[in-house]
């Protein structure tokens, strides 16, 4: 609007705008505009993720293979690392020690390097999780993408190779009596278990290490204590015989225990159902629940958080 001055000039008059006396969050919904990386509904979440998958494969397949890339002998050293491991193992714990108790030469080597490999499963998943948003910052702050495609992403390498490394199992276990049954079908049950709750757990770490970065170098120790109190080289309820059976039994239910003994029982002949505890499906199904949907849903709460600061 405009008027003329006495001088010939003009004079311009303010126009008031239509958005004046709205808030920047008025404003923002009445043209349709988002925090930029904002949480999502987790159904939403849920289906880009989903639609991210090609991703999630592609990813964890090219991590698998650059893992060593840089050493001689490459993609052997992933079932060469838990094979020394057994061995230096099986000096100490085997040999010098004794913790073969009750068990034959037959059944002691495949049981304990079935425990290695199935527990060296969880680690590395827990390893890998803690610097899943830490350790990729770049990637998480250059692309906008579910930032629960990297911890599963990374879960995913752990069981591509473990599954490489169950054919050095089933050598072990034929090489010491056990052969091909039916109850090696359980192992696909088994895993599956196993890499739902590994996932969920990974999921956690990837949360917790994206925001205190140092839990990388603490990890290591919690996960050593973690491994001598599962039993990977020793029966849980033989060598605690002399103890309170309520220790034993603590030991029995947590997760990795529970998938070492359903994994050994499916390859060992030599190791019954009578080495398991209770209700053992129903754990193993309770506990790859509960940190699958859990961890998830703990993850997800974070999402907008995730590269900032």
């Amino acid at each position: 609007m405009s008027e003329t001055t006495h001088d010939g000039g003009v004079a311009v008059s303010a126009v008031p705008s239509p958005d004046e006396g709205f808030t920047a969050a008025q404003l923002a919904a009445r043209y349709g505009l988002a925090v930029s990386g904002a949480r999502p509904p987790l159904p939403e979440y849920v289906r880009q993720l989903w639609g991210r998958r090609h991703f999630i494969m592609a990813f964890s397949s090219a991590k698998l293979a650059a893992q060593y890339s840089q050493a001689k002998l490459g993609q052997l050293w992933q079932v060469a690392t838990p094979l020394l491991n057994a061995a230096v193992y099986f000096l100490i714990f085997g040999l010098i020690l004794k913790a073969d108790r009750g068990m034959s030469r037959e059944v002691y080597v495949p049981f304990l390097v079935t425990g290695i490999f199935v527990f060296t499963f969880t680690q590395n998943s827990v390893m890998a999780g803690v610097r899943a948003i830490s350790g990729n910052l770049g990637l998480v702050r250059a692309l906008h993408f579910p930032r629960a495609s990297l911890p599963i992403s990374f879960s995913l390498q752990q069981l591509q190779q473990l599954l490489f490394s169950m054919i050095v199992l089933f050598v072990f276990a034929i090489g010491f009596g056990s052969y091909p049954d039916v109850s090696w079908l359980l192992i696909i049950p088994i895993l599956l278990l196993q890499f739902c709750f590994n996932t969920g757990l990974s999921l956690i770490m990837a949360r917790a290490g994206a925001k205190t970065p140092d839990l990388a170098q603490l990890m290591p120790f919690v996960m050593r204590t973690w491994m001598y109190a599962s039993g990977v080289m020793f029966s849980i309820p033989v060598m605690l015989a002399d103890k309170p059976d309520w220790i034993a039994t603590a030991l029995q239910w947590n997760p990795t225990a529970i998938y070492m003994d359903l994994m050994r029982f499916a390859l060992i002949d030599g190791y019954g159902a009578s080495n398991l505890p209770d209700h053992v499906w129903a754990a193993a199904a309770g506990w790859a629940l509960l940190f699958a949907v859990g961890g998830f849903v703990y993850f997800w709460k974070a999402e907008e958080r995730y590269g900032r600061g």
